[in-house]
Formats: C-alpha cells, structure tokens, sequence
C-alpha cells in the first residue's frame, strides 16, 4: 500500500497532476464519491486564458481588479503566463475547445473581463468534457467512494493518508501526497458545488496545525435556480450574460444599473450583492433570455436548454427565477508558488482546497479550471526537480466514528447558520452570534465527519471577524 503519489480528489487539479507524472511512478487517486461527482464536472463556462502574449498584461489587470487589490501578483502572474501553455497542452493531447467555422479557437466573454477569452467546449459542458477527457487518459489507479479520515504527519512530512472505505480502516502510505479535494460548498444551505465538496479536509488541515489563509471570502453566484429539491442547486452559467442574458424584476426592469454602472457584467459580488438587496425589498428576480435566438440557446447552451425544458420553462422565451448561491471558496489551505503546503516537505494542496492567492478577495470568472490547470502542473514538476530524502514509517490504525446520532440534524442546522449568518451581506452582531454556535457544536458528541465541517465553519467565521471591512466577495454591516 505504498505509492509514489497519493492524489486526494478526482477533479481537474487532480487528474491534471496525475497526468503530469512521469510513466513508471505509482500513482493512486482517491475519490470520495464517484469520480464524476464533482465541481469539474458540473463547471459550465470554460476555462480562461491569455489569447496571445500581448493579452498577458490586461489578464493579470483584470484579475487584480477582480480580487480587489488584495491577489498575489507574483501567483497571478504564474497564472496567466502559463494559461497559454496548458491549454496548448490539452490541445496537442487531443482535447477539442469549441471552435468557429474557420476552425479558430472560439473565445467568448463574461464579465469582469475586458475581451472574449474564455474558451469552452460543448458549449456550456465545458466541465464535464474535461473531466471526461481526463479520465479517459490518466493511467493512475483510482478509488472512488474511499473516504480520507486523516493525514499522516509528522515533523513537516505527510507519510500517506488514512481512509474509510465501506467497513474498512486502513492507512495508505506515499512519497508525495497532493491534496485536490475541493472547496466547501455543503457548508451552505444554497450552493452550486458537488455533494461531496464539504470542507473535510479544510478540517483536517486544521487538526493538524496547517494554516488556512483567506477563509472569510467566498463568493457566491449571482444567477441559481434554488427552488430544486436537490442539495447542489443549478447554476445558469455567467457566460449566458456575457452572451447578452439580462438580469430583470417581476416588472421586466433591468435593476443592476441602480447599483452599478456595470449592470449585468459587474463582478459576481457586487451583482449578487444587488440580487440580495432588490429580494429584501420585496421583488422577485429572474433571468432573461430575450436577446437569445432558440436555435442560438440550444446550440450554445445545450446542458441549460435541456435541464429547465425538463422543468417546464419554455427557454429561451421563458424567464426563468433566480437567486444568488454559495459557488467558489477563494480561501484554503496556504501554500507556495508550486502548491507546497506551508512548513511540509512533500504535502501539496492545488485546486480550490489551496490558497495561492490568485483570487485575492474575488475569483475572477472561469480562472478557477485555470488555477488547476497551472497549479497542479507546477505541484508535480516540484516534487521532480526538489530533492527529498523520504524515508516510509508506518503509524497506527485509528478507528473513528465518523457519523453520530443526531449529526444530520446539526448539520442542517450549521447549513442553514451559514447561510443566514455567515453569508452575502454579514453582521458582527450575526457572526459573534454564529461563532457561539459552532464552538458548542464542538464541544459535543458529533462525529468526526461533522466535526471537520465545524472547524472549517469556525475558521469562516474567525476570519470574516477579524476583517474589519468590506471589501470583495466578503462584505460586512454593523
């Protein structure tokens, strides 16, 4: 049970890494759920990208801007510069970006950014094919529905990881271990992510001393449909406004003006931020397709046409009712410029579960499949080229009871706190409050898997606390 490289998520961070290694290294990918059950998978709007090396310069400006300042430039510059690079990769291993009818890649614009250069395949299934594609190369060995209960550690090296996988418990042991698990989304009553993107090793991270960095800005999707049973609510992807989709009230008027000069292709913060204040006023909001041909929607946006022609809505010629939701956690688990978790010699951390600070206090739109992309190319090239002495040791099982009586129950109850208290627009009043709640929480009889949520919950909390004052995806009121 020992490996060259444990990767802990089956998403594009992942996979992308695991295709990274040299042939002839063992690599083991853990999945807790079935591989396709993940935010890769369900990513509609595509991957960004410099067009050109003269684009470089204004794809770092339009980042900074959207993460307020508050972005690593050395990170974003990495980010941009090597965008042109793993897309041509991708290319030159068979993948197929959307393409126009001369052949030329297809570069399409959402908002924030100040030209066309989001590429996307499958019109709005940009996610899936990737994911797909991945899988279909990657020669790694992978388990899916394994659960990872613990990381190895000891005197700044991780040895493996232990998991839980149906009635077993056993440890896993590895030269490197890269950490791709995602963000947070079940922390929240109303969010776009996978099932499994829950904060467990975010938590994890934090029983073991690991800094987590940039925790108070999570940024929520300003265009959802709630109104679905399901915990994973849909999203109706940006680049339908960067299409000409328009943002209106029961009376049809195009409200975002009042807030921003911007309208519809202002920053998600500040557009959701709207959405939030015109609901807490009485109106009902929804997204409208008007400027849309049906033939132009159903080409364009397949996935979305099919979903809400199953649920009724006569797209593009119905309007169809909209609400912000949690979407992409900025923060994560502090690491260096080659995703190494700080203070480890060989545990990395790429994708959303990793702060870089490329975001800053907002991700700009579709630089998230970007991130892990370049992130996780640059994790695996380090571990090639960085000498390490590791020497294996083995550590005790440790059986642990992951779920407790009564644990379903909290954990609708932190859903909801998070979600009302720790949300859109917050309060000092409403997080000191919400702060009380997760530390009981912790002081009771809860599973472990619980447990993981509430430390990250806490460690939310903790940081929009400390943040004085509003400023990107994290916005306060006293």
């Amino acid at each position: 049970m020992r490996y060259d490289y444990i990767i802990v998520g089956a998403g594009i961070a992942g996979l992308y890494a695991a295709l990274n290694i040299p042939a002839g290294k063992s690599v083991l990918i853990l999945s807790k759920e079935p591989v396709w059950e993940c935010n890769t998978f369900y990513a509609q709007g595509g991957v960004s990208t410099a067009v050109d090396e003269d684009d470089i310069p204004l794809h770092i400006q339009d980042t900074l801007k959207a993460g307020a300042g508050l972005c690593n430039y050395e990170a974003v510059e990495i980010l941009s510069r090597n965008s042109i690079l793993v897309i041509e990769d991708l290319l030159a291993r068979g993948f197929e970006f959307d393409r126009d009818e001369k052949g030329n890649l297809l570069f399409t614009k959402e908002a924030a950014h100040s030209r066309p250069r989001i590429l996307h395949a499958g019109g709005d299934a940009t996610g899936r094919e990737l994911h797909k594609f991945l899988l279909k190369n990657t020669t790694a060995q992978l388990k899916s529905s394994v659960i990872v209960t613990d990381l190895l550690c000891e005197d700044s090296v991780c040895h493996g990881v232990r998991v839980k996988e149906g009635d077993r418990d056993y440890n896993l042991y590895a030269k490197n271990v890269i950490l791709a698990s995602g963000g947070i989304g079940s922390l929240y009553e109303y969010h776009t992510n996978a099932k499994k993107i829950s904060a467990d090793i975010q938590g994890l991270a934090l029983m073991k001393g690991i800094k987590l960095k940039d925790m108070e800005f999570t940024q929520f999707h300003p265009t959802v449909f709630v109104h679905n049973k399901r915990a994973r609510k849909y999203l109706l992807t940006e680049a339908l406004r960067g299409e000409g989709a328009t943002i209106v009230d029961e009376s049809g008027k195009r409200f975002l003006f009042d807030y921003t000069p911007e309208g519809e292709l202002a920053p998600r913060d500040i557009v959701s931020r709207a959405i939030y204040r015109h609901q807490k006023k009485g109106h009902r909001v929804y997204l409208s397709f008007e400027n849309f041909s049906e033939e132009f929607f159903k080409k364009r946006f397949p996935t979305i046409y099919m979903i809400f022609r199953n649920l009724g809505f006569k797209v593009p010629y119905d309007k169809v009712p909209i609400s912000p939701a949690f979407h992409f956690m900025m923060g994560g688990i502090e690491v260096d410029l080659f995703g190494k978790v700080l203070g480890y010699e060989n545990l990395y951390a790429i994708g959303e579960v990793a702060c870089t600070g490329v975001h800053g206090a907002n991700r700009l739109a579709s630089n998230s499949l970007l991130e892990g992309l370049v992130f996780s190319r640059r994790a695996v090239e380090d571990t090639l080229f960085r000498p390490f002495d590791f020497k294996f040791r083995e550590f005790r099982p440790q059986k642990l009871e992951l779920i407790k009586e009564g644990d379903k129950k909290k954990k609708g109850f932190l859903r909801e706190m998070m979600w009302k208290k720790v949300g859109i627009i917050r309060h000092t009043d409403e997080l000191k409050e919400a702060l009380g709640s997760v530390e009981d929480m912790l002081q009771g009889d809860i599973g472990h898997l619980l447990r993981l949520r509430a430390l990250s919950a806490k460690e939310i909390i903790k940081s929009a606390l400390e943040r004085k004052e509003s400023i990107g995806a994290h916005y306060i009121e006293n």
